[in-house]
């Protein structure tokens, strides 16, 4: 009986999300609305999402099952380290103030719409944007399996064991291919409201409840956990493995630069409204993440309720509490919180790469001019027609979605690895973005070179074992080499041939005022409407 009672509610929220996904774009596909139903309205919401819809969409994608399970299981397996969680998103939000406004405003200006994009206008080279896509895609491609992981260990939890975990990856790759493949990034957005309105009431509820329901409030939890598991309060944590405070605060520099440039990030960033949308979000979103407080906490809880979780089972923490003392209609809604915590930034994940391959890999014409401003919805010169690409990319997102659940069933892994892999490979594009579009003289023989010799330096300390090198994250080793050879070979490799002016290979300041229809300084040109 509860397990029918608590999949029930369950599967009432997941038709839930669908119906949300499909609601979404009603009405969107008219030419005269923004995007007219094309790429643009697809892959970044017709750049028209105001601040409530950019805060939801952005913190779904930084609140994902990781939270739920993986932050549980750091919580109970090692204690203070997984604080780098909020520390790296509270210096990433800080620094989103300044870079969302910048590539918000250069990708707008040039009708581009992803990183890829972005890549491949500032240094001319429509081949770059296509090996980029393929670098992102083998590094976000274990962050969907991630995702379809999480969901499936929610599901099989929450049921009882009445559904397997293999139906549970299934159920997850079907709701979300479902929706986000006909809605794009808006009918996440919609469905973001839903997973966020829950999140904040189920974990607001246990915060509350279990420390009363197990130990009777929070003077007596806290003072347990001070009395007999005191290693988990400081620095390097329980059997941390070398998780101190240099692996903390390297994680924190190196994860902070790099969810900035994290392609879901910059769709995020993409579909704002406007500049002081992203402004206004980078404010607001640090107030977020004092939720994942909860599951931290909760995961310590669980040492003293289900003392004997190990392995991948530790990341179950969380869930143990809820199966064990609640109603099986309430398992049943932290479950569909939960799983929705998997689904929204899966979604934003999936879209990323169709949107990369679609516009970067299968919608390039090989010869064509990189780098033209954007003409209609159809894209930018040297590329197939918009409505091609868009189908490209729906297409890309069913295949990506597959793969991730085939090598789910073929080759699952951990939770944390497969996140902290993806963000240290990601780490190695920040000097070809950020660095790039404010330094003219970086070459696309340097931002190749750099990138190349940094992700190779991640791929062999991370697979060899050597990550973190002696405390210091590897993905930080990586960028700090990075940026070394692309210093070196700009200043003593070939030099720049690129003859467009600054306007069309720079982010500049006056290209984004402080103000929405504020004139620009310098006499520098306004950014066109939105398509």
């Amino acid at each position: 009986m509860n397990a029918a009672v608590a999949t029930a509610v369950f599967g009432g929220f997941m038709v839930l999300t669908v119906v949300l996904g499909l609601l979404a774009v009603r009405g969107r596909r008219t030419a005269g609305r923004p995007g007219g139903g094309g790429l643009t309205e697809w892959s970044v919401g017709g750049r028209s999402l105001g601040t409530v819809f950019i805060w939801v969409l952005m913190a779904g994608e930084s609140y994902t099952s990781f939270s739920y399970l993986g932050a549980a299981g750091w919580g109970y397996n090692f204690g203070a380290p997984v604080l780098y969680l909020l520390a790296y998103m509270s210096c990433g939000y800080a620094l989103g103030y300044v870079v969302g406004p910048m590539l918000w405003a250069y990708a707008r200006r040039h009708g581009l719409v992803g990183i890829t994009d972005i890549v491949a206008h500032r240094y001319g080279r429509p081949w770059l944007g296509a090996a980029v896509a393929l670098l992102a895609t083998v590094c976000l491609l274990p962050y969907i399996q991630l995702q379809i992981t999480g969901m499936g260990v929610v599901v099989s939890t929450i049921s009882y064991g009445a559904i397997s975990l293999n139906w549970g990856y299934f159920l997850s790759f079907v709701v979300t291919t479902a929706f986000v493949t006909v809605s794009g990034l808006r009918g996440s957005a919609w469905v973001s409201v839903l997973k966020d309105v829950l999140v904040i009431a189920t974990l607001g509820f246990l915060a509350v409840y279990v420390p009363w329901h197990y130990f009777g409030g929070y003077g007596p939890f806290l003072h347990r956990i001070v009395a007999e598991k005191s290693q988990w309060l400081t620095f390097p944590g329980h059997a941390s493995g070398g998780l101190g405070q240099v692996w903390f605060a390297t994680t924190t520099v190196v994860n902070s630069l790099t969810v900035v440039i994290f392609p879901t990030t910059v769709a995020g960033y993409l579909g704002a409204r406007n500049a002081d949308a992203l402004r206004r979000n980078a404010m607001y979103l640090p107030f977020y993440n004092v939720l994942l407080f909860v599951p931290v906490l909760l995961g310590m809880a669980a040492l003293f309720v289900v003392p004997h979780l190990s392995g991948a089972g530790s990341n179950l923490a969380l869930f143990k509490l809820v199966v064990d003392s609640l109603p099986a209609w309430a398992v049943g809604v932290i479950g569909a919180a939960a799983a929705l915590s998997s689904i929204v930034p899966m979604a934003v994940f999936m879209l990323v790469i169709g949107t990369m391959w679609g516009r970067s890999v299968l919608g390039a014409r090989p010869g064509g001019p990189a780098g033209a401003t954007g003409a209609a919805e159809g894209g930018e010169r040297g590329t197939v027609p918009g409505g091609r690409q868009k189908l490209f990319s729906q297409l890309v997102v069913v295949v990506a979605g597959a793969l991730a659940l085939l090598l789910t069933y073929t080759a699952p892994d951990t939770l944390v690895r497969l996140s902290l892999i993806s963000y240290e490979g990601m780490a190695q594009l920040v000097p070809m973005l950020l660095l790039g579009l404010v330094w003219r003289r970086l070459t696309v023989h340097a931002a190749v070179s750099g990138l190349v010799v940094g992700f190779a330096l991640v791929c062999v300390l991370v697979f060899g074992g050597h990550d973190p090198v002696r405390g210091v994250n590897a993905g930080l080793v990586g960028l700090v080499v990075n940026l070394v050879v692309a210093l070196a070979v700009t200043w003593l490799g070939p030099g720049a041939k690129d003859g467009r002016p600054d306007a069309e290979v720079l982010a500049l300041e006056d290209e984004f005022p402080r103000r929405e229809g504020t004139a620009p300084r310098g006499g520098g040109v306004s950014p066109p409407a939105s398509r």
